[in-house]
């Protein structure tokens, strides 16, 4: 076999799902995790880690058969990976693509790592609400006590 002609890896194609391509290299696990993935409503999930990518170095790749994630779970992903892509598929053909992006607010998708922030107050039901400050790489800040919520930060949440 000539060196134009490597055989790849083919991973197979979803009927209809969701492919979140261009996840920051070594993140698919936590991606999975926040989305409660596999789960018993889910026929497939396919993880493809480390893999050479021209626009970012490396990469990770996630398949989900049956499932189109909805818009909280999309802004769980871009806190993970800012530079993802959402292939929605159905009947074996992509119907849309667009890149994950975080909105001006997040509402309880995290929680507030400061410990006197009154969103982590046992008895005060509140709903921690953060104003995005940097979308690459991602920080927040609190709306109540204003602390500054580093990327870091937000991925030790999810592990």
């Amino acid at each position: 076999m000539s060196k134009d002609n490597k055989s790849e890896l083919k991973i197979k194609a979803i009927e209809n799902g969701t492919v979140i391509d261009h996840i920051t290299a070594n993140k698919a696990l936590h991606i999975l995790k926040i989305l409660g993935l596999p789960n018993a409503d889910t026929i497939n999930v396919t993880v493809a880690m480390n893999v050479s990518s021209k626009e970012i170095g490396r990469k990770d790749i996630l398949k989900i058969e049956n499932r189109e994630l909805d818009v909280k779970e999309l802004n769980q992903v871009a806190l993970i990976a800012p530079k993802a892509t959402i292939n929605i598929i159905r009947n074996f053909e992509p119907v849309a693509k667009y890149k994950v992006g975080l909105p001006d607010k997040i509402k309880s998708i995290i929680k507030c790592t400061n410990p006197k922030c009154i969103t982590n107050y046992e008895n005060e039901p509140i709903t921690p609400i953060f104003k995005v400050i940097q979308t690459h790489p991602p920080v927040v800040r609190c709306h109540y006590c204003e602390k500054l919520i580093k990327t870091e930060d937000i991925e030790k949440q999810f592990e």
